[in-house]
This record gives C-alpha cells, structure tokens and sequence, in this order.
C-alpha cells in the first residue's frame, strides 16, 4: 500500500465516492473532482435497489452499513405487473428480499457525509487531461490546472471525458427512450396511485409500450413512458418547457389505457424529462495505460434493466480499492482490477443488452414512431 500515492476521482457519483471513502479509511488520499456546483443542484434520479455481492459488499467494504441500513427502505421491494385497462397479472408484495431500495439523492448524501469536507472539489468542469514526461498527469479545469496525479480514476458516467485515453468507443442508443416524470407527497394527496403502484414498482405493457413506476421516499413516486422509437423521436415529439403539453401529449400516446393509470401523468409535478438508453458494446475493454482508469458507467454504461448499474460501480471502486490497498506496485493492482472488472461485467452487459432487446420487442412497423 502507498500511501502517498496522488489519486484524483473525476465524478462525484456512487462509484467515485465509494472508492474516496474505502481509500480514506486506509489513509490512501484522492481528490473528487466534480463538475456539478453542489450535491443538490439538480435531481438524482430514481430509487436504487442495492445487491448482496455487489452494492451492499461495497458498503460492508466501506465500513457504511450502519449509516444505509438508516436510510434504506426494505419495505419497498415490492413488484406488480397491470394489463392496460388496470387488471392485476403478477403481484409480490414481499419484503423480505435481499435488495433494498434507496433513493439516489440519499445515498450519494451519505458517502459524502463520510469523507472529509476537502475531499470532494465542486464545480470543476474539465476541459482536458494532460501528459507529463514523467507518466503523472494534469486535469485541466475552467479555473485552472491541478496536477500532478499518479492515478486519474474516470468515475465520470456514461459520457466520461477520460474514457476516450483509453478507448475509441462511444456509448451508442439502445433504440429505447424513456419520458420521465414525478409525482409528490402521493399518499395524501393521491392515495389511489400509491395503491396503484405499492409498495415497490410497477410495470403495465401494451400496446408497443410501456409504463413503470417506482416508489421513491417521501412519499414520492417516479415514473418513466417508454418507447421504442428512433433517437431524435422524443425531441421532435414532446416540448419539455411546457407541463400541460406534456402531460397532455403522453395521455394522448397511451390512449387506450385505464384512467388510472393515465393519472400517472395527469398527477406528475413540472419536472418532465427525455432519457434515451445508450450502452457500450458487451465486452468492451481496453489496453492498460499507466496512470488511467475507469469504473461504472464510464467503464461498462449498460441498459438500466437488470438494476445491475450502481451495484457494479460500486463494486468496481470496492475491487479497484482493495487491489490498491493490497498490493504493493499501485500499477501492477490498476492492470488487475481491470482484467477482472472486464471479466466480471460481461455477464451484467449481456443481461442488460437482452433486456433493452426484448423490451417492447413485439413492436412492429406501425408501432414505430417516426
């Protein structure tokens, strides 16, 4: 273990601040670099459900397990499955799984909790990474440079800007998009969809499309239009800068459906937005670089179906950790961590690229929005 090894973090996400966290514990220091100006500057997404193997080994790793078990929500691990005029196909209201959920913002709040204040720069937009003659390199920011670095980890998501120094791939659009909306303080003020959707997800599929929603905390409900359509369909389709246009234009596209489940939108909040699914090809990897890698989406961005994504970031900063700590040449245990990591993910990637592929698959000709 070198514990003046100079690590710099690009992304303050799960992964990027699971490995910060296990590096401190062992007195190994990194700087997290993160482009967003604070923790809350913008929505966090939906509700995560954390993996024994995975998620949940990372957090035992990290020493955090006291702090999750006080924010997690076993109680929401519940599934049902609708047709479209609202009758029940499946339901399993178990709460006794080994995945808990736990809302994004909550748990990216905790592991910064347990990092020193100094640890996590914000606002720092990156321009380029530069190259030293003596294998160290510099991050150049907005503001400036810092540097030197023995060790860049991208844990900078899908569109990482450290990825392309070691890859020439690009995250290409799994054919899906996703319309996002949400829905506030549901149990008192629409008791019907908290009953609608229990205590977990649900899922209605017809017609060459589908509707999942997800039980967040504080009583708030997320839930996600998608389609099987070409990557500029929902740009072209939908106006995010008005909420009666939005709602209006998705209750007309799943015309046909329960009215039920049309309140899905008639009850969401303002805070519409377009997601389209992107993922890197199954197996893709890279030739080692001294002084450069990546975790979680940067490394290995899959479709979102098998829940896999956070739990495998999370679980590469864990491995990228403990090989750190463990070995004595830093390098050598870079060079390791990735052979395995590329091993390890190609099972998740093609669970998901499966998923994206058979999701809404008997669309047809006229289902295709064009």
């Amino acid at each position: 273990m070198n514990t003046k090894l100079r690590i710099a973090i690009v992304g303050a996400g799960p992964g990027g601040l699971t490995l910060a966290r296990i590096l401190h514990q062992h007195g190994i220091a990194a700087t997290v670099f993160e482009q967003e100006s604070h923790s809350l500057v913008r929505p966090q997404g939906g509700t995560l459900d954390l993996h024994e193997g995975s998620g949940l080994q990372a957090l035992r790793q990290a020493d955090l397990m006291d702090e999750f078990l006080a924010i997690a929500r076993y109680e929401d691990q519940g599934s049902r499955l609708l047709d479209k005029v609202g009758n029940v196909l499946f339901e399993d209201q178990d709460t006794s799984g080994d995945r808990p959920e736990v809302d994004r913002t909550e748990l990216r709040a905790m592991l910064l909790q347990a990092l020193p204040a100094s640890c996590v720069r914000w606002g720092c937009s990156m321009r380029e990474v530069q190259a030293r003659d003596d294998g160290r390199w510099d991050l150049v920011f907005d503001h400036g440079s810092e540097g030197p670095f023995d060790l860049v980890v991208g844990a900078d998501g899908a569109w990482s800007r450290i990825r392309p120094l070691l890859s020439p791939y690009r995250p290409q659009y799994s054919g899906l998009t996703f319309i996002e909306c949400g829905i506030d303080d549901v149990d008192r003020s629409h008791p019907a969809l908290s009953q609608l959707v229990g205590r977990g997800k649900m899922g209605v599929e017809a017609d060459c499309k589908e509707i999942i929603a997800q039980r967040n905390g504080n009583a708030h409900i997320r839930a996600y239009a998608i389609f099987r359509v070409p990557a500029d369909w929902a740009a072209r389709r939908f106006d995010l800068t008005s909420p009666v246009s939005m709602r209006a234009e998705l209750i007309k596209e799943f015309d046909g459906f329960a009215p039920e489940i049309l309140d899905l939108f008639r009850a969401s909040n303002d805070n519409f937005a377009i997601r389209p699914i992107f993922a890197l090809p199954v197996g893709h990897c890279w030739a080692n670089r001294h002084g450069l890698t990546l975790l979680g989406d940067a490394a290995h961005v899959m479709s979102p179906f098998d829940g896999d994504g956070v739990n495998n970031a999370m679980f590469d900063a864990a491995e990228l950790a403990r090989l750190l700590i463990e070995r004595s040449d830093w390098a050598e245990a870079v060079a390791e961590y990735e052979a395995l990591m590329f091993a390890r993910i190609v099972e998740s990637a093609e669970g998901a690229a499966e998923g994206a592929a058979t999701q809404l698959s008997h669309v047809g000709r006229g289902c295709v929005k064009t």
